[in-house]
């Protein structure tokens, strides 16, 4: 399973609502760090997960970090999603969190800018951690914001193309050999798909950005745009990239039926996290997926053969496949915390400890986040999981860059492009410099 079953383009509830606490906890990284980690004492960890395996994973780790650190007992409050976790960040008081984990890499930004999370390069170089040495690049990149490190990242998810083999060989297709470009990627789509009426019996691949996890970012993953220049504008009115990808998208909705055809098909799909999965049920032959699915398919006991391979590339980035979109789970403290020490160990023994990140990916069957832990042989996994090993570890795998108002740029970019993708709008030049105005207009609002 997942982090947790999410979107990207996700954001707080209460958005707007940092704001009001940014000025309490600005700088608070100091207050309350002068406690004694050495000594005895209890602190609170907040996470989202809750699933049976997910907790145990979670309680098996925090028994081994207690065990390491007899002195340090940690209490776990488990399923609190980002609307609880805010709440809590923003009223502060005795009764909140020491140590806080989400699902939204994308509001790093403005947990890192408005001081809802604290600062922990004090912590960090405490510690003597060379995180370079430690943690992929991308990894690091998502979890700060303008040079301020503010989370670490506790486990990764890597997203990859999924693909019935069985399918591939009723279609003429070799299995072995998954599309490695997105004009291969339209050609095995159209060869896969089998029409009935005016719907489908089989769907080569779901391209519409309302599909699951066929979102902009994630399409993006493969070209790996700047999102914003060295001023802080933003460039998806003239990054080349992020044009050309909406071409691209826009010609696989079009040569797969029409975005009306393809929405009323869409309409018949299962639950994402549950059985009836499309891509369970064969639907759809091909699907854009983080790793997790391939144990939630093989629960569902699905009856083909899956193979696993990264996500195609643009076909002028050939060299470069491979490479994948990258995103995961971040560790913080609490600005309020007056524990702050000792939280800080509990956060470094959960994502530096190789023992540790083994166990939790392990546990929840994510990716790991760390150099050591991805190579280490203590890994359990199915072997066709080693393909988001290596997208994790891949040096052009990307995330969005973060911004102050966390992913409401992405939902604006979204936002534009489902209309570009109905057809509703045909400027894409035109509309994407529009996009780019609105984004920059929304960040100076945050600011």
């Amino acid at each position: 399973m997942p982090a947790r079953p999410r979107r990207l383009v996700a954001t707080f509830a209460a958005t707007a609502s940092i704001a009001l606490f940014a000025s309490a906890c600005t700088g608070s990284a100091a207050n309350g760090a002068d406690d004694d980690p050495n000594a005895q004492t209890t602190i609170t960890f907040w996470h989202g997960w809750s699933a049976p395996s997910e907790v145990k994973a979670i309680n098996d780790n925090i028994a081994r970090f207690e065990k390491a650190h007899p002195n340090i007992k940690v209490e776990v409050v488990g399923n609190i999603n980002d609307d609880k976790l805010n709440q809590a960040l923003r009223t502060g008081g005795s009764k909140g969190p020491d140590v806080v984990s989400s699902f939204t890499t994308s509001n790093v930004g403005k947990f890192c800018s408005s001081g809802a999370f604290a600062d922990l390069k004090p912590f960090i170089e405490k510690s003597k951690l060379d995180l370079g040495k430690l943690i992929p690049k991308t990894l690091l990149d998502y979890t700060q914001f303008d040079g301020k490190r503010c989370a670490m990242p506790l486990l990764t998810d890597a997203y990859g193309l999924y693909y019935n083999k069985t399918a591939f060989k009723a279609a003429g297709l070799d299995p072995e050999k998954p599309p490695k470009t997105y004009s291969e990627l339209l050609s095995y789509a159209k060869a896969l798909t089998k029409t009935k009426g005016d719907s489908y019996e089989q769907l080569g691949f779901m391209p519409n950005y309302h599909g699951y996890e066929t979102t902009t970012e994630h399409y993006l993953g493969s070209w790996g745009p700047s999102y914003f220049d060295a001023s802080g504008k933003s460039t998806v009115g003239t990054d080349p990239d992020v044009a050309e990808m909406m071409t691209v998208q826009k010609k696989m909705v079009d040569e797969l039926g029409g975005y009306a055809k393809l929405e009323k098909y869409r309409t018949t799909f299962g639950d994402e996290w549950g059985a009836k999965h499309p891509f369970h049920t064969g639907q759809v032959a091909m699907q854009l997926d983080g790793e997790w699915r391939l144990g939630m398919a093989s629960d569902a006991k699905v009856p083909f053969d899956i193979g696993v391979a990264p996500m195609p590339v643009p076909d002028a980035q050939a060299a470069d496949y491979g490479k994948g979109f990258l995103s995961g789970t971040i560790m913080g403290i609490a600005p309020q915390s007056r524990k702050q020490n000792a939280a800080w160990e509990l956060v470094k023994f959960m994502t530096t400890d190789t023992e540790a990140v083994v166990s939790f990916a392990n546990g929840i069957r994510n990716v790991p986040s760390t150099f050591e832990a991805l190579k280490s042989p203590k890994l359990t996994f199915d072997p066709r999981f080693k393909t988001f090993l290596d997208i994790a570890a891949h040096p052009k795998s990307n995330t969005p860059a973060g911004a102050v108002n966390g992913a409401t740029y992405l939902n604006t970019l979204q936002d534009f492009a489902l209309q570009y993708e109905k057809g509703s709008v045909t400027d894409l030049k035109g509309g994407l410099a529009k996009t780019a105005q609105q984004i920059d207009t929304d960040i100076a609002k945050a600011k």
